[in-house]
Parts: C-alpha cells; structure tokens; sequence
C-alpha cells in the first residue's frame, strides 16, 4: 500500500488504544518499509510478495518477539519500531495478495457485504491453495512505479505480477477498500495478540499512558 494508507491503518485501528506519540513511531517504522534500496531489493518478507507467505510469517513473529522482549527491558520505542515493521508485513499482505479476490469470490454473482465485513482471518483462505501474491518482474516492475511509464510498460509485464495484482491505493478499483478494512481489522488482531500474555504495566507502557 502507498505510505498514507498505512500511516491512516495504524491511526484507524489503534487510535483508541494507543497514544499518538506511539502511533506516530509505528507510523514511521512502518513506512521505513518502503524505503527503495533498503525495503524492495530482497526483502519479499517486507511486503508479502514472490508468495514469501511463509518468510513473511517468520518475519512478523520474529518482530513480535522484539515487541515482547524490549518491552520487559522498558525499551518502548524499539517495542513501538517493532510493531510498526511487522504491521507493514501483514497490512501488505492485503494489498499484494488475492486475498480480497478469494473471499469476494465466496458470494459467487451476488452483491457481496460491504468492505466493513470482510474477514482478515479466515482459514480457509489463509491456507487456500489457490492464495498467491504478486511477483516482482524486475526491471519492468521498477519502470510500473514510474506513472508516466506505466501505461507503456503494464503490458509488458505477467498478469500474475505485483503491477496487475496489487490494491496498493484506490486507483485499482472497488477492491482497495476491502484491503483497506482488512489491513485495519488485522491490525487490531495483531495488536491484541501481542499484548495478550502481557502484564497491566507493560501494557500501559506499550500504550503510552
């Protein structure tokens, strides 16, 4: 997704619970993501693309273990840094996967609920032999991010490629919104799952209070 819908997820999903000078640190870590030469080349476990949706798993409970760890040391900003990495991860998987298309495709023709509906979590899906993410067709893939390139260059790239698949904003249709609402739900989620085994002061100390 395009950095301000992930800075709005973390805001969205969040903001109730979480305090905004914490927000703004996962925030940051977050889009860090996204940095060109650090966060594209090799780094499928940063976006959940080339189906890496294994390394991409790894990846998010490795950050979620640091979440835990710097937490009982009362390193809060290297907690907050760690959860914003791994919410880039999984709020990817949204936007890079034909997760959306597979559960959208369960109302066979009928008009399907509204975006607020989706499920981030079903099983089924998540487990879907028919699940795929986007690969990345490099060097076309780096000329699609070139607006006045893409035109020219879509094409020429595969249509099981990141350029045809991805719902990075809403320019790529009705679908956008239904990856937008899962990456929000999905977040919660996470949040709510590291935090569980947590005790009330390291809680309040994630949260910012």
């Amino acid at each position: 997704m395009l950095t301000e819908y992930h800075i709005e997820i973390i805001f969205e999903a969040l903001g109730d619970s979480i305090a905004p000078r914490a927000l703004g640190m996962m925030a940051t870590a977050n889009v860090k993501q996204d940095q060109f030469f650090t966060g594209f080349f090799g780094r499928d476990e940063f976006h959940c693309d080339n189906n890496a949706f294994a390394k991409t798993d790894a990846y998010i409970e490795k950050q979620r273990a640091l979440v835990v760890s710097s937490l009982q040391n009362k390193d809060v900003v290297s907690a907050w840094r760690a959860f914003g990495r791994m919410s880039h991860s999984f709020q990817d998987f949204y936007a890079h996967s034909n997760y959306v298309t597979l559960w959208l495709n369960r109302f066979d023709g009928k008009t399907p609920p509204p975006p607020s509906e989706i499920d981030p979590a079903s099983p089924d899906l998540i487990h879907s032999p028919d699940l795929r993410s986007g690969r990345t067709y490099n060097p076309l893939e780096l000329l699609y991010f070139i607006k006045g390139l893409r035109a020219h260059v879509l094409p020429l790239i595969p249509r099981d490629s990141h350029a045809w698949m991805n719902l990075d904003s809403p320019e790529q249709g009705f679908k956008f919104e239904y990856a937008m609402q899962a990456a929000i739900k999905r977040t919660r989620l996470e949040y709510e799952k590291t935090m569980r085994s947590l005790p009330k002061e390291l809680l309040s100390l994630f949260a910012g209070s």
